[in-house]
């Protein structure tokens, strides 16, 4: 297996373990998706694929409809997507994604959590290009073969195929996301989830002292209603419950 079989493995989705973030978050995909290509998922992939991320995390159906109502609301203000970038101790590369409504608040948020554990926020361009941005989509695995399945879609950008415990799970580089939605779709293929992940390209391992010191910021990061993703160079364990 490859890279992103390994990186999912070890992470297990583990930083979106808790409903009540992981609702937070489709909230903001949503306005941003709806800001950007309208209310009507017929015509707005991205928004189709905010609403398939929304039914995997069992959010309520109620609740996806009046974030559209709402994020269709002219007044509304929208949610800028800013990424940054640093070290935490012992040399481990971070990489943040936010998504705000005040840049100014979200800048000094993250430069304290930095701060304060040790680390340093460094400028635009400094850890980025450690890590592959990449796409996925997990699929419904009923009458379909991962082998055969990742052969067919090579010609859309697809590089690793793979099955695991929910499903099929299809990664790509981040521009071949809308090919692949599309031929997915075309073929009625159920989407379950798709979205997008940040693999560090190589990976430091750290004692188990060491490994404390840069989870205390990741936890002060992922706590932040106004982060979205945190991505870093530390070698993750892949005993980690779901």
């Amino acid at each position: 297996m490859g890279r992103a079989f390994e990186f999912r493995k070890a992470r297990k989705m583990k930083r979106w373990s808790a409903m009540s973030k992981a609702f937070t978050r489709i909230g903001k995909d949503i306005v941003m998706a709806v800001k950007d290509g309208g209310p009507d998922p017929d015509t707005n992939a991205r928004l189709r694929a905010v609403m398939q991320n929304a039914k995997a995390v069992n959010m309520p159906k109620d609740t996806v409809e009046r974030a559209i109502k709402r994020a269709s609301d002219k007044s509304l203000g929208d949610f800028k997507e800013v990424l940054f970038e640093g070290y935490a101790p012992h040399g481990i590369a971070i990489l943040v994604e936010t998504a705000t409504d005040n840049n100014t608040r979200t800048v000094a948020n993250v430069r304290s959590y930095f701060n304060k554990c040790d680390g340093s926020l460094g400028t635009s361009g400094s850890v980025v290009f450690m890590f592959d941005h990449t796409c996925n989509f997990r699929i419904d695995a009923e009458g379909l073969d991962p082998e055969e399945l990742e052969l067919e879609f090579i010609d859309f950008g697809a590089e690793e195929v793979f099955r695991d415990d929910d499903g099929i799970l299809i990664y790509a580089p981040f521009e071949s996301f809308g090919a692949i939605q599309s031929e997915l779709e075309n073929r009625k293929i159920e989407i379950l989830s798709s979205g997008f992940e940040r693999i560090p390209q190589v990976t430091k391992e750290l004692t188990p002292e060491e490994a404390q010191d840069v989870e205390k910021l990741l936890e002060k990061l992922e706590d932040d209603d106004d982060i979205q993703n945190v991505y870093h160079t530390m070698e993750e364990t892949s005993d980690v419950e779901e």
